[in-house]
């Protein structure tokens, strides 16, 4: 599936019904790999509004305000990250794909299209707006705790014996990541989930090493003004605070 471009601006509605789209991209309608909303309303608007697109992609907005992760995650944190961060990669990779052939693409087709080749610079940056894009999803206001009866909890206890199993493993994975990555829980070809990790703007779509889930960003700009060095205490906070196991279930195949 490809993901859908402008139509994003101002989405990532409810997730239950969701279908992986990505970051928002003018007339293309296809739906993406691993599914991020295609429209909607969310809950609420940043404090901050995205900075107008100069190109054929666009920011999506944030689910939540950009209060509504604390003290888990700051507001701090979230404006640099979100409205300095992703919107540095979002800047970046229009200036990349002006007048090329990729501005055509859905972020998806970029994303795999450059994968492994000498094009770097466009691989990383459409590959950061679409795990930066994924990963505010995997987040929510009041998230945490376990997920509720179903085939994700059903998932769970197959493949890790429990939820205490499963946050064992995406924290190890997530505190063992050397330097910049992210750590993902994948659901396999047969069903089975998996928790792997990634080196800076690497997934598994582009690894082709599952279905992505959730993920949790591991760089430092994701955790360093509220935790400095600190990143076993960022993980165990999102983990118990912040994780959205409906939108983890929404994503399964």
């Amino acid at each position: 599936m490809s993901l859908s471009r402008r139509d994003l601006v101002g989405s990532f509605a409810a997730v239950a019904a969701a279908t992986l789209a990505g970051t928002a991209h003018a007339g293309d309608k296809k739906q993406g790999t691993s599914p991020l909303p295609a429209s909607g309303t969310p809950a609420a608007a940043p404090a901050a509004a995205a900075a107008p697109a100069s190109g054929p992609f666009v920011l999506p907005a944030l689910p939540y305000a950009d209060t509504d992760l604390a003290p888990a995650i700051s507001q701090n944190t979230l404006a640099f990250h979100y409205g300095k961060h992703h919107q540095g990669y979002l800047n970046k990779l229009n200036e990349l794909v002006a007048g090329k052939e990729w501005a055509d693409k859905s972020l998806e087709a970029v994303m795999k299209g450059t994968y492994g080749t000498d094009k770097l610079p466009l691989y990383n940056n459409s590959a950061q707006v679409w795990n930066h894009t994924f990963y505010w999803q995997s987040m929510k206001k009041g998230g945490g705790g376990a997920p509720g009866p179903g085939k994700l909890s059903d998932a769970i206890k197959a493949s890790f014996g429990d939820g205490d199993g499963l946050k064992k493993e995406l924290t190890q994975a997530a505190v063992s990541n050397f330097g910049s990555g992210w750590a993902w829980l994948v659901q396999d070809a047969e069903g089975k989930l998996k928790v792997l990790k990634t080196s800076n703007a690497d997934n598994p779509v582009v690894m082709a090493t599952g279905r992505p889930l959730l993920t949790i960003d591991v760089w430092e700009h994701a955790y360093y003004l509220d935790y400095q060095n600190k990143r076993a205490e960022y993980v165990a906070a999102w983990l118990d605070k912040l994780v959205n196991w409906s939108w983890a279930e929404s994503q399964m195949a």
